[in-house]
């Protein structure tokens, strides 16, 4: 039977699948490498690039959290995951990440392209949030970003009450809600930011994304909440 570290993957194909993998807590169905496989050749980006550094005091003991969990045994043996910094930042999106924000972490790595609505030809901002909430929650969004933070039935949701699954807005273009992410816990968002780029998690907290922040917008079929029109 092939072995899951025996298969060749996209980029970020590979990610999704181990996305989905620390979604279900890293449990047996990824069999762990044997000592006896060559590991693959580094990747161009770390864990830490995918996702955005971050620090926490709540780590569990690194050897302890290799030996119980096949699929963290697993990065860190591929060179995805180096410190315990990492871990615990894989472990808080694990942890709280909704199936939506899931779904958007499979696109890590997709390609940036102006009116891309596509994991083929790329995304743009809006077009990525489009995707995803059709795909998760059978949600279709308008096109546009401005268009999304003013669609019907979406709560308005303040900074500080953000969860997973939210939309958070940005002036990137000098005008209101030009660009568009979502909020995937940790002050971080995933997001398809410009030409050149790729879709990837970044952190709000930066001041270049604190002084763009326009607002944020709940979908009531992702958080069970009354529906109610944001202005």
């Amino acid at each position: 039977m092939q072995r899951f570290s025996d298969v060749s993957l996209p980029r970020h194909a590979y990610t999704a699948l181990l996305w989905t993998a620390l979604s279900l807590g890293g449990t047996a169905a990824l069999a762990a490498p044997e000592a006896s496989t060559p590991t693959a050749a580094r990747p161009a980006a770390s864990a830490a690039e995918l996702l955005a550094s971050g620090d926490s005091d709540t780590a569990p003991p690194a050897a302890t959290l290799t030996a119980n969990d096949p699929v963290m045994r697993l990065l860190e043996e591929r060179g995805f995951v180096e410190s315990p910094a990492e871990r615990s930042l894989l472990n808080k999106v694990r942890d709280k990440a909704s199936d939506l924000v899931l779904t958007a972490m499979n696109f890590i790595g997709v390609r940036y392209r102006r009116g891309g609505t596509s994991a083929d030809g790329g995304f743009d901002c809006s077009g990525f949030t489009r995707h995803i909430f059709e795909n998760s929650v059978g949600l279709l969004l308008p096109r546009r970003a401005d268009e999304q933070a003013k669609a019907p039935g979406l709560l308005q949701i303040d900074r500080g009450d953000l969860k997973p699954g939210d939309l958070v807005f940005f002036n990137t273009l000098r005008r209101t809600f030009s660009h568009v992410g979502i909020y995937v816990g940790d002050g971080k968002f995933i997001h398809s930011p410009r030409t050149g780029g790729e879709v990837r998690v970044e952190d709000m907290r930066q001041a270049y994304w604190l002084k763009r922040f326009n607002g944020a917008r709940r979908v009531p079929q992702v958080s069970g909440e009354l529906p109610r029109t944001a202005p």
